[in-house]
């Protein structure tokens, strides 16, 4: 009876956590942590449906001659804005780790995020997966984040399907096994008319708008971001304390920057 007491609890555990295969690996993240640090509030306006940017998990597997990503939100997709692509509201940002060395890579994020990464987590690859056209996310690129545009990629078409915004880009762009990567994938909102230099995002006030989040600063210190994964990726209550430590911030004076949010990637236990 014992042992059979064991194999069943070490099932339940294996379930738990991150899976990992040749190719393929898949993130947790658990539910209702969309709020950025803990405080941030969605937009007034019916459009910003509750759980609709939270993450609940993350897919990216190498198939042939491409690498598909996956998104998993708390609620059914909608295409209000009529973008044709079956989502409208939301934008992700998936950083890769593909190396795994510490000085290699950026720890920059592209305008308009307000996060940077640490130096054991520099990213190497970013691919965007928003519902504007291809042609307009890279115009946006080459025009605002020059510097790093050699390193983000713009799947041709992202698409949403219930809960799910999928992409896919070209394997030889992401050369490598997606289950030796590092991953964050930040949740964004698709601002077709940015502020100043922003990379089509949207940004968070102090309070609450019709199409501003809430929660945060006016100025252009908070992090502009809604969920990221954290911890070890197994989706467990506490890994939305590790997101809020990730995502501390600290303004200065006239809301310029004096502390950054710094954000760490999730990767497969070795």
């Amino acid at each position: 009876m014992k042992t059979r007491v064991a194999t069943l609890t070490l099932a339940a555990s294996l379930l738990s956590l991150p899976a990992f295969a040749d190719g393929k690996v898949t993130f947790k993240d658990p539910s209702g942590d969309d709020n950025g640090p803990g405080t941030y509030k969605y937009p007034t306006d019916t459009v910003y449906k509750k759980a609709s940017f939270d993450i609940t998990e993350f897919t990216a597997e190498k198939k042939g001659n491409k690498v598909d990503f996956q998104v998993t939100l708390g609620t059914n997709l909608e295409d209000p804005w009529k973008m044709g692509n079956g989502f409208a509201t939301q934008m992700v940002f998936v950083f890769i780790d593909t190396d795994g060395k510490e000085g290699s890579g950026h720890t920059d994020a592209p305008p308009g995020l307000n996060v940077q990464f640490a130096p054991d987590s520099a990213w190497d690859k970013l691919v965007i997966l928003s519902p504007q056209a291809p042609a307009r996310v890279r115009k946006e690129v080459e025009t605002k984040a020059a510097g790093l545009k050699d390193d983000i990629i713009v799947p041709e078409r992202t698409k949403g399907s219930g809960k799910k915004i999928t992409g896919s880009v070209d394997a030889e762009s992401l050369k490598g096994d997606p289950s030796q990567w590092g991953f964050q994938v930040v949740m964004q909102s698709n601002e077709g008319f940015p502020s100043g230099n922003d990379l089509l995002t949207r940004k968070v006030n102090e309070y609450e708008g019709q199409h501003r989040f809430g929660g945060g600063n006016d100025g252009d210190c908070d992090p502009q971001v809604i969920d990221i994964l954290a911890g070890s990726g197994k989706g467990d209550a506490s890994e939305k304390q590790a997101q809020y430590d990730m995502l501390k911030y600290e303004c200065g004076a006239e809301g310029a920057s004096k502390t950054k949010a710094t954000l760490k990637m999730v990767r497969q236990s070795k």
